[in-house]
């Protein structure tokens, strides 16, 4: 499974770096020229290659939104129809909308197969993954195997929490987001909040 990361920041580089040592091909774009992020690259996820967006999504099986909310509206969204597209974005604030920026991605992305996880963790509180419980939400049973088979393979112990709309539970505000737990604890703060 070939993996794309979009973001050159502080997660993207991270989760590039767990995918390759999971043994996954991995695609790390930024904005702009990927020239730009080459040296970036080769030094924060050394095997990875610096891709253009397009190039980097084409070839993907797997796609991971890791760059700041405000950019998300300058993807094109024609290139993530038929993708398993991981949504690991906040909104800074918590966003007031009623819906959670998962819901928004799909919303945005028509024919995509978007799960929300990956965002509740701190960058740096994801390596080592030790096991971590981390959740996961998403409208499609094989989007959701996908992603938790990837998570599971990275180092991380996937617990579903429902569908997309549950994943507002992951975001700012929510209660596990910054949380450290092991499964029951993450299991129990989800349920009593969903």
């Amino acid at each position: 499974m070939r993996i794309a990361v979009l973001g050159a920041g502080h997660v993207g580089p991270v989760l590039a770096r767990l995918a390759l040592a999971a043994g996954y091909p991995v695609a790390v774009a930024g904005s702009g020229d990927p020239a730009r992020i080459a040296m970036i690259t080769e030094f924060l996820a050394p095997g990875a290659v610096a891709l253009a967006a397009a190039d980097a999504v084409a070839d993907a099986d797997l796609v991971v939104l890791a760059i700041p909310w405000h950019r998300f509206g300058t993807l094109e969204p024609g290139m993530f129809a038929g993708k398993v597209v991981i949504d690991a974005m906040n909104h800074w604030p918590p966003a007031a909308e009623p819906l959670g920026t998962s819901e928004e991605v799909a919303a945005r992305l028509v024919g995509a197969h978007v799960v929300k996880t990956l965002n509740h963790v701190a960058y740096q509180d994801m390596e080592p993954p030790d096991g971590r419980a981390i959740g996961l939400a998403g409208d499609s049973p094989a989007a959701l195997d996908v992603v938790s088979e990837f998570l599971s393979r990275i180092g991380f112990e996937p617990v579903p929490v429902g569908p997309l709309t549950a994943g507002r539970l992951l975001e700012p505000g929510g209660p596990v987001f910054g949380v450290d737990a092991g499964r029951p604890d993450f299991e129990k703060l989800t349920k009593e909040m969903s």
